[in-house]
């Protein structure tokens, strides 16, 4: 079955960097696009970054254009989501998304706490 689990989330100074990654099973990853999402206390889940599957195509949330960067690996069935920069808003749990045949597929998330 398709699975993401994320990981590499913790406790960051502002202005700090943390790289995310999500490592997916169950699907021929290379085919997919996948996106990473965040959600902080009391808010909606917001998209952060997207990559496409072949061209690897990528778009961002105007908040993180600059200081984040997503990538992936296709030999490794992983997406990364690198950050820098980080500023005290961007603490969230932090959610890899899936997307194969119409259904969306999501990990357990991954805590990212930007203070000082």
């Amino acid at each position: 079955q398709v699975q993401v689990v994320e990981s590499g989330g913790g406790l960051v100074q502002p202005g700090g960097s943390l790289r995310l990654s999500c490592a997916a099973s169950g699907f021929t990853f290379s085919s997919y696009s996948l996106s990473w999402y965040r959600q902080a206390p009391g808010k909606e889940r917001e998209l952060v970054a997207g990559i496409g599957n072949i061209a690897a195509s990528t778009n961002y949330a105007d908040s993180v254009k600059g200081r984040f960067t997503i990538s992936r690996d296709n030999a490794k069935n992983t997406v990364y989501l690198q950050m820098n920069s980080l500023k005290p808003e961007d603490t969230a749990v932090y959610y890899c998304n899936a997307r194969v045949l119409l259904k969306s597929y999501w990990g357990q998330g991954t805590q990212v706490t930007v203070s000082s």
